[in-house]
């Protein structure tokens, strides 16, 4: 018999508490052993439609919902008695007349309205989204033929609401017609094949052949959007590049899972290559490490072949394999080797942040070797104004802390790259065959530098992943002059799986419409579209800090009466000096925190607390983003430390980028607070 797992399933599982979820996983392995067993208690339901659906005992209260037929059994829903049953009488398993694949379908006659009323009296009429288009073609997304006149009379009041009712392929289907694309069709299974093999099947029914592999599908979340692929998402994963290629997107658009099935699509076409996944940091790099793990678990060789490090650590391993192991300079020497230059050279005008960021952001980023090239190199996100004079003086306290560091034998981790980007260059074979960058608005010049020769300009080599909008860690600056040109081979993802549209939508008014980088290829952030709904974001100020502290434990008190984990939870503030406003909410609460640190590793029974930097890559059901105050965020001491005013320009960008970053962490749930006098950002996410 085959044995599989529906996403309605998963998604229920995860609403139960701790201790419920042990006790069903528990009868799902026993279920997974022998269904037939004699300690089995299955229960025929009566007053449903589909007669193949039965209950399941787990304890006194819990049911799981299975559909079981003479060559299959698929655990479709769990929860308390009473709503297991509910569920089951409002669903069937189908195929559907067109497409072929098998849906879990919600019976339209037992949904008594669509929440958003259709017209509203004395109220203009909005146009209706998909009256113009044939049953034929809705048939073809895979609507299901009773939901037919509901989407004709659908418009963008009730979309999403509607969308709440269909199978996965067919909401996603509706968002993208109502933004203006054309969506992708799954190519249809033929008569006599198996309803679950179809591509939209899949994404939603997972087979499960052992015990090994259910406890695998237990063992880490099983998101939807994360094991299986929208047929857009699809396209660029499997499809051939002639140069490099970008994916972006706003945040929950799925940008990360395209980069992980584009680094197993390669593997598995290329049965001898090697591939790079990586990212900029060491926390986002082990998180890309479990995902792969969840996707190839049981294709373990696939996996022997994809290396998935953080860029430096594959810089420094690559360079102790060529030239030894590095002495690494700390950022603590090379401020001490600046300030005693400036004092030889008579540059104490300058200050140590100045001229630790000019020596970061072009000197090292450019790997600058004489006074030319210092003199003419383009100074794309440093817009401050230098005479030559000015320049001159700074060169020469430059070129003594280059001096310095040769005599001492010391490199930074830039030079670290510059070499071995000169040492790639001669070699015949290359380490890696292709190269997928997660997060690559955020990759520096020299890390850029890297990958252009690892990719040597071959067809499908590098893919990246990205969305301007989330850089918090870079300057701005031109790919195509460093050889990586993505023209033509750029493509932004439009449909939000994450972020709920409500937190989404505002969110979004943090940023731009469109964002272009350096080169002008420009990602457009309208028309994204999330596929589900909740609840509207909380944003309040208050008084003092005590009052702050006191609303928002106040605030995860009644989530944690909803059901709602302390896992999952996450408060992210600028720095570290606001922890003790989270901390100090968290006890209010009643409940316990963990303060994050690079490592950034969430623990069951405990609500994360951290920067906004090392939100970078995580999400929880419910966040809160604290101590949003004036001179917090943007950041003062940023601000200060500009030496021009055309630079305020790229900290103020970047500043909201990071409380985007923040925001769009929350699945479901966000609260952002501050005190007065707030930041001037809380009013553009209230009234832009």
């Amino acid at each position: 018999m085959n044995f599989r797992i529906s996403d309605t399933f998963t998604d229920s599982l995860a609403r139960l508490t701790g201790e419920e979820q042990k006790s069903v996983k528990t009868t799902a392995f026993d279920l997974q052993l022998n269904p037939a067993a004699p300690g089995m208690k299955f229960h025929k339901l009566d007053k449903v439609k589909d007669k193949n659906f039965w209950s399941v005992r787990v304890s006194d209260d819990l049911r799981i919902i299975v559909h079981k037929s003479a060559d299959n059994l698929l655990l479709c829903y769990v929860d308390h008695h009473d709503k297991a049953y509910h569920w089951a009488a409002r669903r069937k398993l189908e195929n559907h007349p067109v497409t072929g694949a098998a849906q879990l379908v919600e019976i339209r006659e037992r949904i008594q309205e669509i929440v958003v009323p259709y017209y509203v009296e004395q109220a203009q009429p909005k146009p209706l989204l998909f009256a113009g288009i044939t049953n034929e073609a809705l048939l073809g997304y895979g609507i299901p033929e009773e939901w037919l006149e509901d989407v004709k009379r659908a418009g963008e009041d009730s979309l999403l609401s509607l969308a709440d009712h269909l199978p996965a392929e067919a909401a996603e289907a509706l968002l993208d017609l109502a933004i203006g694309v054309k969506p992708q069709v799954a190519q249809a299974v033929v008569a006599a094949g198996n309803p679950f093999d179809h591509p939209d099947a899949q994404r939603r029914f997972r087979m499960v052949h052992d015990v090994a592999e259910l406890e695998r599908a237990f063992a880490a979340p099983w998101e939807k959007w994360t094991v299986f692929l929208h047929p857009a998402q699809r396209q660029l994963v499997e499809r051939d590049y002639n140069g490099p290629a970008r994916v972006s997107g706003s945040a929950g658009t799925g940008k990360t899972i395209v980069a992980l099935h584009r680094a197993v699509f390669l593997a598995r076409a290329h049965p001898d290559s090697r591939v790079l996944l990586t990212t900029f940091s060491v926390p986002l790099a082990n998180a890309l490490h479990s995902k792969l793990r969840c996707l190839v678990g049981n294709e373990p060789r696939l996996g022997e072949r994809i290396d998935v490090h953080a860029m430096d650590a594959i810089a420094l391993r690559l360079y102790t394999l060529h030239f030894g192991q590095p002495r690494i300079a700390t950022p603590e020497k090379i401020k001490i080797f600046l300030a005693e230059a400036a004092a030889e050279c008579g540059g104490e005008r300058f200050s140590t942040h100045f001229l630790r960021t000019e020596w970061e952001q072009i000197v090292e980023a450019w790997q600058l070797d004489s006074w030319e090239a210092y003199r003419d190199v383009s100074r794309l996100g440093r817009k401050t104004r230098l005479p030559e004079q000015q320049r001159q003086m700074l060169w020469s306290i430059f070129d003594r802390v280059r001096t310095r560091l040769a005599a001492e034998g010391l490199v930074t981790i830039p030079g670290v790259y510059g070499r071995i980007t000169a040492r790639l260059g001669q070699l015949s074979q290359l380490p890696f065959d292709f190269c997928i960058v997660d997060e690559a608005q955020d990759i520096n010049v020299p890390q850029l530098r890297f990958l252009a020769t690892l990719g040597e300009k071959r067809p499908d080599s590098l893919f990246f992943a990205g969305d301007l909008g989330q850089r918090i860690f870079q300057q701005p600056f031109s790919w195509k002059g460093l050889g990586i040109d993505i023209r033509g081979r750029s493509r932004t993802l439009k449909i939000n799986y994450r972020t709920s549209h409500q937190i989404r939508s505002q969110a979004d008014r943090l940023l731009a419409p469109e964002i272009a980088d350096v080169d002008g290829n420009a990602e457009e952030r309208r028309g994204t579209i999330s596929v589900f709904n909740g609840p509207p974001p909380t944003i309040k100020t208050f008084p003092s800090s005590a009052e702050e502290s006191r609303f928002v434990g106040q605030w995860l008190q009644s989530l944690a009466g909803e059901g709602v984990s302390p896992h999952e939870m996450g408060i992210f503030v600028r720095t570290p000096a606001e922890f003790e406003r989270a901390v100090l909410a968290v006890e209010q609460a009643g409940l316990v925190s963990k303060v994050l640190d690079e490592h950034v590793e969430t623990m069951a029974g405990h609500i994360s607390v951290g920067t906004m930097h090392l939100a970078k890559g995580l999400e929880f059901r419910a966040v809160v983003v604290m101590a949003c105050d004036d001179e917090i965020i943007p950041l003062q001491s940023r601000i200060e430390t500009v030496a021009d005013n055309a630079d305020l320009e790229d900290v103020y960008n970047t500043e909201r980028h990071l409380l985007y970053v923040a925001c769009t962490r929350a699945r479901e749930y966000l609260l952002v607070a501050g005190v007065e006098p707030a930041s001037e950002f809380l009013d553009d996410l209230i009234h832009a």
